[in-house]
Order: structure tokens, then C-alpha cells, then sequence
């Protein structure tokens, strides 16, 4: 089996390459064939790998390219982990946003957008050499804002393309051990023994999603756990009014236990973003530094590093840096007292190869598994939607059976109110992004930052998109010399 990465010399790779050669892998890779643009990246990535690989029993062979072409064709499986515009792109789309009083993060609001209008060009090219040089591939897609550019690369690429992305499962795997270690005291009224539910989930094997049954629903970092049942019984509401349990979800300690109640269900870490957007502009704002200015100084400093040292103390370092990152990871949306909170479980189970191993495993005849994607929005044909309210070619984010016949989207309980107007705003953005980079239309690109939920006024939509036009030339190019230029 081949499996290729876009954008091979990103920092994750040693994660993949590690869960790849452990002696438990689910599946046998044979070759991992890394692509970037940056052949001093992968480099220091091969080097990496090489220092590993005598500790993996069954570590795959890597090669490396800056031949897209070639890197694609033969490919079993394909992952897109595409960074256009790279770190400086992200500090742009981030401050771009805060300058005008808007929340700037590289997925959510209008520094997605920003994100998005320079990457799908990109992206669907890449889709396109795909459908020409591989048609029988998988194109597992990494690359952010996830949701939104699975939706266009579906577009060439139809239902061989997935989104993937670790936080719904983060969220999952918090609230099924939480739920385990409160399940003495549930046990009377809910049918949960004590620990039995952690117990059914081994923290070293799949994600073990189909030992329950759960209503996970929403976009990509938009989304909701609203029911978690085990053996038919919902234990979620037991959960909520435990103090102690939601003490151990990051989730609930971000956002408050009190409006954790009153949704009634655990949401998606993004959502900070939108429920508490005043108080994440304010501590982005104050702060010393964005996110991407953070990540800039510590990959700038680790790749400097790795061109002067030994593969092992490469490898050292990469995982001082890494370990950083995860701790670090959504430090602007804490307190200046709480920035280092995330507890040890917290990072733990997480990480996108995980997820991407399950996927593949399950498609390549290994056993069916039960995951949270970025898929369409019809769970068959002639059946309707999934979430009424939105359109059938939509990419949402739901859970879905996979196995060796593909990714078959579940039915999830019904989406109302506060719930589904969130989603029906952001998708209307998202999906007017996409037909403004299919027609190069920068109105249409304005009306999705004006109409974003986030974004709370038409003329500052204006500005951001003149703003981001004039900073970033990924954004100007891909509306420039469009039909009705603004």
C-alpha cells in the first residue's frame, strides 16, 4: 500500500510515521511517500523518520518529492495537509481580523475565510490531478478550514474525498471516561457499572465509537454531542449535572458548567468562538502574541535548530517543540492565569494520524469502525438529507459507518433552533466562499464575510476583504481580474 502526504514536510509527520510502524498497526503501509514545496523540510522530516525507524517493527519505507505528479500516481491513499500561504499567511489572516475589532483565528470567522479563498484554488487542482492520476484513491483531507474545502474538493472528487479531524473524537473520548469513572454513582440509575464504559474503551486501540451509541451533529469545529447511551440508556445527562465529571472535560472547563447545562449538550471546543466572542477577541487582542505568532517563533527556531544538529537531537528536539504545541494548544481562549490548563488526558488521545489510520484501515477491508467525518450531506440516495435545513450538498459533520464498500453517513436525531441557525449561517458563508473562488467573484466573497456570525456589520465584511486582498497575495490572486471586481 502507498500512502502519500501533501505537504510532507509538515511538523506532524513523525506522528503518522510512528503510528504507521508500531507492531499493532491495524494496516501495513509500504511506502509513505512525502510531498512539499519546501525540499529543506522534508529533509529534516526524512531524517526524522530515518532516526525511528530501527525501533519500529514494521516502519513503511518513505521517499520524498517535490514532483506532485509523482507523488500522486500509484497512491492507495492520499492525505491533504496543505498550509498555503504558510505561517505568515496565518498571522496575517489572524491580525488582519483583530485590526478591525473582529476575532482573527485561522478557522473560524474571517481568518477561515481568508484561509479558504487561498486554498481552494490549491485544493481543487489537486483534486483534479487526483481524479486524472489516481481515480481509485482516497483523499483524506487534513487540510483547514476542513469542512469547507472537503466540500469543494467533493465537487471533482465526489465521495472518494473525507474530512477528517481529531477534535469531535477529542470530545468523545473525554465524555465516554469521564461517564466510566462517575459510573458507580450512575450505576442505580442508569444501568452504567462503575468504570465500565472507560473499561470498554482501550486507550490503545480504535476509537471504539461502536461500543456505543451517541448523537454527535454540526460543521467542522462546529458541533454538538447531544446524547451519549450505553446499552440503550442516555448516561449524558448524568454527565452535565456532575461537577466532578465535567471537571474532566476540557470542553465544559472552557466554556463553564452553567452553559454547559442550559445547552444541554457537550459542544465542540471551537464554539467558544461563537458563544463567547466578546471575551476570545478581548484575550486574543490583549495577549502578547496570536497564535500564529507563537507557532511562528517555535517552528521558525526548531527548523533552524534541525539544520545544524544530529538526527537524534533533531528528533529531541521536535518532540520538546511538539509537546509545547499540544499544551499551548487554544491558549488564547483561556484566562492569563489558565493559559498552561490543559490537563495531561486532555492531549493524550489525540492527533490527526490516529483518526486517518482508523479511516484507511476501515476502507481497506479491516474492521468496519464507527467515526465522526466531513462527509455530504445524504446519507443515500433518495433519502433526504441528513440535517434538513441545509442543502443536500453540503458538507457536514457527522458520525458514519465505514468499512470496506466506503463512508456511510448515519441518521442523527433532528437540528432546530439556536442549533441549526448557527450551522445554516456558517455553511451560507462557507458555501458562498467556494462560489466566489469558482468564480473568481470578489462580491460574492463579501457578502460571505459580511454575512458570517462573527462578523457584525457589512462594511466591516468590506473592509476585511479589502484588507485581506491587499496583505495576503493568495487572496488577491484568487479574485483578481474576477467577473465583477469590487
Amino acid at each position: 500500500m502507498r500512502l502519500t502526504v501533501i505537504g510532507g514536510g509538515g511538523f506532524r509527520i513523525p506522528q503518522l510515521f510512528s503510528a504507521l510502524g508500531r507492531e499493532d498497526a491495524p494496516l501495513v503501509v509500504d511506502e509513505l511517500h512525502l510531498y512539499d514545496v519546501q525540499p529543506e523540510r522534508l529533509d529534516i522530516m526524512r531524517r526524522i523518520t530515518a532516526h525511528l525507524a530501527p525501533g519500529l517493527p514494521r516502519a513503511p519505507r518513505v521517499t520524498a518529492g517535490t514532483d506532485l505528479d509523482e507523488a500522486i500516481r500509484g497512491s492507495d491513499f492520499i492525505f491533504s495537509a496543505m498550509r498555503i500561504g504558510g505561517i505568515d499567511g496565518r498571522i496575517a489572516d489572524e491580525r488582519t481580523a483583530l485590526d478591525l475589532g473582529v476575532l482573527g483565528q485561522e478557522t473560524v470567522g474571517p481568518g477561515g475565510l481568508a484561509y479558504a479563498l487561498r486554498t481552494l484554488p490549491v485544493a481543487v487542482s489537486l483534486a483534479e490531478r487526483v481524479r486524472d492520476l489516481a481515480p481509485e484513491a482516497w483523499l483524506i483531507n487534513f487540510t483547514n478550514p476542513a469542512g469547507l474545502v472537503t466540500e469543494a474538493m467533493r465537487r471533482v472528487l465526489g465521495h472518494r474525498v473525507v474530512g477528517i479531524c481529531d477534535t469531535p473524537i477529542g470530545l468523545m473520548r473525554r465524555a465516554i471516561r469521564v461517564a466510566g469513572e462517575i459510573g458507580g454513582s450512575m450505576a442505580a440509575g442508569s444501568g452504567v457499572a462503575a468504570g465500565g464504559i472507560a473499561g470498554s474503551w482501550p486507550a490503545d486501540s480504535g476509537s471504539g465509537l461502536d461500543r456505543v451509541d451517541f448523537d454527535y451533529v454540526g460543521l467542522n469545529h462546529l458541533g454538538w454531542l447531544r446524547r451519549l447511551s450505553v446499552d440503550g440508556i442516555d448516561v449524558l445527562p448524568e454527565v452535565l449535572r456532575s461537577d466532578e465529571a465535567l471537571e474532566g472535560i476540557e470542553e465544559a472547563r472552557l466554556m463553564g458548567f452553567d452553559w454547559i447545562r442550559a445547552l444541554g449538550a457537550l459542544p465542540n471546543e471551537y464554539l467558544y468562538y461563537y458563544y463567547f466572542t466578546r471575551e476570545a477577541v478581548e484575550r486574543i487582542s490583549t495577549g502578547s502574541e496570536t497564535r500564529g505568532e507563537y507557532l511562528k517563533q517555535q517552528q521558525d527556531r526548531f527548523y533552524a535548530d534541525a539544520l545544524t544538529t544530529d538526527a537524534a537531537e533533531t528528533h529531541r528536539l521536535w518532540e520538546a517543540t511538539l509537546r509545547d504545541r499540544e499544551f499551548s494548544y487554544m491558549a488564547e481562549s483561556r484566562s492569563e492565569e489558565d493559559r498552561d490548563g490543559r490537563l495531561a488526558e486532555d492531549v493524550e488521545d489525540g492527533g490527526y494520524q490516529r483518526v486517518a489510520i482508523e479511516l484507511m484501515t476501515a476502507l481497506s477491508g479491516g474492521a468496519p469502525a464507527t467515526m465522526i467525518l466531513n462527509v455530504g450531506n445524504m446519507a443515500a440516495a433518495g433519502a433526504g438529507p441528513i440535517v434538513a435545513g441545509l442543502p443536500e450538498n453540503a458538507v457536514i459533520e457527522v458520525p458514519c459507518l465505514v468499512d470496506s464498500a466506503g463512508v456511510h453517513p448515519q441518521r442523527v436525531a433532528p437540528v432546530a433552533g439556536d442549533m441549526l441557525g448557527l450551522m445554516q449561517q456558517v455553511k451560507a458563508a462557507e458555501q458562498l466562499i467556494i462560489e466566489a473562488s469558482r468564480l473568481r467573484d470578489p462580491r460574492l466573497a463579501w457578502r460571505a464575510f459580511a454575512i458570517h456570525p462573527l462578523v457584525d456589520s457589512v462594511s466591516v465584511g468590506r473592509r476585511l476583504l479589502d484588507d485581506y486582498r491587499a496583505r495576503i497575495p493568495g487572496v488577491a490572486a484568487a479574485l483578481d481580474d474576477g467577473p465583477a471586481r469590487g
